[in-house]
């Protein structure tokens, strides 16, 4: 049976929307549940509360301030370190086995588990800076862990703008680092933030890194200072999950409902400036 060029689309597009739905449509489920579980244990107090009573009681607010501590931390040490890496790849370094070993390094990195790199950070910003468990040796940790991702996407975002963009500029008197922030840089701005974007919520979810080196099981009063433990709802939520016996139901789904709006706002967030330099774009 010969079948014509548009019944042929028709198929193909059935078996991508089918493909597309059951990979979506998982992640509803899971995300749908997590909230109509949690919505008992939401409240006002939950959010802005100290935890009390082993943490069966109270709320979450040391929790919620310690992720935005690290999250933030994180971004600072990781963008910038990133950012010029992926400039220096792109734009300056010229094509030889050594720019090609650090790209294969990159990518290697990327894919090492998150447990390693805590157990790197324990031994290198812990134990032997003498840092001690704690904000910053947390973000360091978490930078580290983040810096393939952020430099492999902005260095592929940066590769993206026209070659004619660049030859134009510097035909117009133009230096190269003027070329790069005046002209590649805005160009290149979402695809960078996109990588920031997927780097920085791997650094806000992961429990592994900050368990070796910044977070604290029950810490019922905000950090003063970076050389501070401080609480973290990814490491929190593990805690009541697997460590508190008697632990309410509800009070596990009410965290990992706020672990979720705290990715998804960072998301949307970070999205809607994405978009906003897409529509400056002018290619």
């Amino acid at each position: 049976m010969h079948l014509s060029r548009y019944q042929t689309e028709r198929i193909a597009f059935m078996v991508i929307g089918s493909a597309t739905l059951l990979t979506v449509a998982p992640i509803i489920i899971v995300i749908s549940a997590i909230f109509i579980s949690g919505a008992e244990a939401i409240s006002w107090e939950f959010i802005v509360e100290m935890p009390r009573d082993g943490m069966r009681a109270g709320g979450i607010w040391p929790a919620i301030v310690g992720t935005t501590y690290l999250a933030i931390g994180t971004g600072l040490i990781s963008v910038p370190l990133g950012l010029g890496a992926a400039i220096y790849l792109s734009e300056y370094a010229r094509e030889s086995a050594w720019t090609r070993t650090i790209r294969v390094a990159i990518v290697n990195l990327a894919g090492i588990p998150s447990v390693v790199y805590g157990l790197f950070g324990l031994g290198l910003f812990v134990l032997f800076l003498k840092l001690g468990s704690s904000i910053i040796a947390a973000c360091l940790t978490l930078s580290i862990m983040t810096l393939p991702v952020i430099i492999s996407t902005a260095e592929e975002a940066l590769r993206a703008v026209p070659q004619s963009f660049r030859v134009v500029s510097i035909g117009m008197g133009g230096t190269r680092w003027q070329t790069i922030r005046r002209i590649v840089l805005p160009q290149a701005m979402p695809g960078i933030l996109t990588g920031v974007i997927l780097g920085l919520n791997r650094a806000a979810g992961e429990t592994a890194p900050i368990l070796f080196t910044g977070a604290a099981f029950f810490l019922p009063r905000l950090p003063s200072s970076i050389f501070d433990q401080t609480m973290a709802l990814p490491y929190h939520l593990f805690v009541i999950s697997t460590q508190v016996p008697g632990m309410p139901l509800q009070i596990q789904y009410g965290t990992a409902s706020v672990l979720l709006v705290f990715v998804l706002t960072m998301n949307i967030l970070a999205a809607s400036v994405r978009s906003w330099q897409r529509r400056k774009r002018q290619w």
